[in-house]
């Protein structure tokens, strides 16, 4: 599938859009994902609500299209991900008229679909060197480091004043919730590891070395087992690229065995093993799952729609349980619920062209690239894995970080530069 778009990629050099003279898109993006945690800056302009985020994503497509205009340039649309993208969008829009709440609907396909679709689409025309990617990177990282530094420090000075119960989530900063801290760092600290093991520019690498001491500490602290979860997912799958694997394999599960018996840890982990305690989680997701299939089997097509799923799984559930939810946390119930099985289809589509995209850009030679593809390769592992317990995309920061690491995906593999001297077996410098 995507060998069979990349010649009509071919057709449309690259560099007949002078991808170098969009200063003003390139630095935009990048600020947009600076504020990628800044959704939470509300307000409204008349009847409109938005936020801070947003508007650094419309800033950035609007440059774009200023930028495309000023040099007469044709942007590229046909990609490995336009067809699920547009089914992706497609699947949104019939998904606002099935909701219940056609306004709110209308907002999260706004928010969720369309900006960082468009986003993607942008950064796809303008990343047309491993350098202008950096700038992307950087964004990325700052806005890791700001919740990495942020909820560390909220839930160091909690466990100081004996403020969190064992067995249970701390408090936590920016995000209303512990969970939402590997939802979105795990898959930026899966970026940064993979540069970190096998880039070759030592000051790129150092960075993501103090990037991940700060990232990989803030999720340990969310105590948050899907995230744990998440995170020994990216380091086995990160230990397998290396050529010492099975040494690494060994290190990262003597690591994550101290890591589990570190006693706040130990007692969060012991919960799930408990059946009989109230707080274990799975014992409500079971019964959460249980009944969203149920609703879904009554809702086949189009799901609850945008927004919908608390109002339509209301008569299968408020009876019986005191607990509200908006998704069903699970990315397979999640997604047929908010955008049907047409939904469900194209973002199954996307996400089987973004392993593909990046497990070949990582097994190209590509001296600067490859790290990166690897990168988002895992990033898309810990999406899967954590989506398993819980919601990894139906969020303004977690819709567009997804949608930017696609878009990293396929500019790399798209102009990446084949290294000669490189060996094909990856190996750390």
């Amino acid at each position: 599938m995507t060998d069979s778009i990349r010649p009509a990629l071919a057709e449309r050099p690259w560099s007949t859009l002078d991808l170098g003279r969009f200063p003003l898109t390139l630095g935009l993006a990048g600020l947009a994902c600076a504020l990628t945690p800044a959704y939470v800056i509300r307000w409204r302009v008349a009847f409109y609500p938005t936020t801070l985020l947003e508007v650094a994503i419309v800033a950035t497509v609007l440059a774009f299209a200023f930028e495309s205009w000023r040099l007469r340039a044709m942007p590229v649309w046909r990609t490995p991900i336009t067809y699920p993208a547009i089914l992706f969008v497609l699947a949104g829009a019939i998904s606002v008229v099935a909701s219940p709440d056609h306004r709110a609907a209308l907002g999260i396909y706004r928010a969720y679909v369309l900006e960082p679709v468009a986003f993607g689409f942008v950064l796809i025309n303008i990343l047309d060197s491993f350098q202008r990617a950096r700038v992307v990177l950087a964004g990325l990282g700052v806005a890791g480091m700001v919740v990495g530094i942020a909820n560390s420090a909220v839930i160091l000075n909690a466990l100081r004043h004996h403020q969190v119960s064992p067995g249970v989530t701390g408090p936590v900063t920016i995000y209303m919730n512990a969970n939402d801290i590997p939802l979105f760092l795990v898959p930026l600290i899966a970026v940064a590891a993979a540069i970190a093991l096998h880039a070759q520019d030592r000051r790129l690498r150092s960075a993501c070395v103090v990037f991940l001491v700060v990232t990989v500490a803030s999720v340990l602290l969310s105590f948050s087992r899907g995230g744990y979860l998440a995170l020994a997912a990216v380091a086995f799958g990160l230990a397998l690229s290396h050529r010492y694997r099975w040494r690494l394999v060994g290190a990262a599960a003597a690591a994550g065995i101290a890591i589990a018996l570190i006693p706040p840890i130990r007692h969060r982990l012991a919960v799930e093993l408990d059946f009989s305690n109230p707080q274990n989680t799975l014992v409500g997701r079971f019964e959460l799952w249980r009944v969203s299939l149920q609703m879904l089997r009554d809702h086949i097509p189009f799901g609850a729609g945008l927004s919908g799923f608390a109002q339509t799984i209301a008569p299968y559930w408020n009876p019986t349980h005191t607990d509200r939810f908006i998704y069903p946390h699970n990315i397979v119930l999640t997604f047929w619920s908010e955008t049907g099985i047409l939904g469900l289809a194209a973002f199954a589509w996307l996400m089987f062209v973004g392993f593909q995209v990046s497990w070949r850009g990582w097994r190209r030679p590509a001296l600067e690239w490859g790290p990166l593809e690897l990168g988002v390769l895992l990033a898309l592992v810990a999406v899967v894995v954590h989506g398993l317990v819980d919601v990894p995309y139906f969020k303004n920061d977690l819709a567009l970080t997804f949608w930017v690491l696609i878009g990293l995906a396929v500019a790399g593999s798209t102009i990446h530069r084949p290294s000669p001297q490189r060996d094909p077996v990856r190996s750390s410098p």
